[in-house]
């Protein structure tokens, strides 16, 4: 699972952001902690390893929106 995404600002014509950058960022951790949440409790179709790495990429995901928000609002 190496593939980059790449992630456009959404910015108004101020250099403003449109999306709560915090907001994504807790949306994906929530989701992959869901996953992992209903992992641990027994359920059904769901492979551990695969829930695991898509709660790590999902982590990833967010911290690389983290850091392109810290670094548009710093520059």
């Amino acid at each position: 699972m190496n593939r980059e995404v790449t992630l456009p600002l959404i910015v108004d014509d101020r250099g403003t952001l449109q999306v709560a950058a915090a907001d994504v960022s807790k949306l994906l951790r929530t989701v992959g902690g869901r996953w992992l949440h209903l992992v641990e409790a027994g359920e059904d179709g769901l492979d551990e390893d695969t829930v695991a790495a898509l709660t790590i990429e999902l982590a990833k995901l967010a911290d690389r929106i983290d850091v392109a928000c810290i670094a548009h609002s710093s520059g």
